[in-house]
């Protein structure tokens, strides 16, 4: 198989190299699962690349347009986003996430919104796997909201295996976050011995010489916007 060929594997999967797993968000070799091409046509279009306001929804959830305080409340974004959290089935939320980053990003949205704890353990295993770019941020925010020690252990232990890879920029500043908010809210300290001074964190920040001293890679900042993320999902921003 050369580097831009796809194959097909059992079960429907489909393992797709070059710039195929480029474009679905991975280095290298992933296997994806396109829900277009089996049970659930409708998903990507219906809660991935609806268009609620302007842009796509997951380049809206990604971007974070509606957590600034300089743009006009995004009410009825809000409110769609919320709705399909309530309305979208476990089999559509699974379908998505066996898809491309995009799919698996807002499906982890959704169910964070919607508190699904069914899927913890699920999306647990896609964040520690890492395969394809940005899904983890959704991840991250996922387990924020189920909020408990559980949650909090997963996103430890992508801090334990990815905070020592200083090479790999993947979602370490998300999950970072998710999990001081969690610290405060359950009155743990899971991230205590990453963000010890010359720590973990430090290490991995100042690998990239020219992310020292920038406030937005401090862990209060990355605190700072899991709850911008996770009150919005409270729904506060529309009612």
């Amino acid at each position: 198989m050369t580097s831009d060929e796809q194959a097909r594997s059992s079960g429907g999967d489909r393992v797709v190299t070059g710039v195929a797993a480029h474009s679905a968000g991975a280095v290298g070799r992933v296997v994806l699962r396109d829900p277009r091409e089996g049970d659930h046509p409708h998903v990507v279009e219906r809660y991935v690349t609806v268009r609620d306001e302007g842009r796509p929804r997951y380049m809206e959830l990604k971007g974070g347009r509606y957590l600034r305080p300089d743009q006009p409340p995004r009410h009825r974004f809000a409110r769609l986003v919320i709705e399909d959290a309530a309305a979208i089935t476990d089999a559509e939320l699974d379908a998505l996430l066996a898809y491309e980053w995009r799919s698996r990003f807002t499906a982890a949205w959704l169910i964070g919104v919607d508190r699904r704890a069914s899927f913890r353990d699920r999306i647990g295993e896609l964040l520690l796997a890492g395969e394809v770019c940005f899904a983890g941020a959704g991840y991250a925010f996922a387990l924020a909201r189920l909020g408990t020690r559980a949650d909090a252990e997963l996103l430890a232990a992508y801090l334990d295996r990815y905070l020592p890879r200083t090479e790999l920029r993947y979602d370490q500043a998300p999950v970072l976050g998710a999990l001081l908010r969690l610290d405060a809210g359950l009155g743990t300290s899971y991230a205590e011995r990453f963000t010890a001074p010359g720590g973990l964190w430090d290490e991995w920040v100042d690998a990239l010489p020219h992310l020292h001293g920038d406030p937005y890679w401090t862990p209060e900042a990355q605190r700072h916007w899991t709850d911008l993320r996770c009150d919005f999902a409270d729904g506060w921003t529309w009612r």
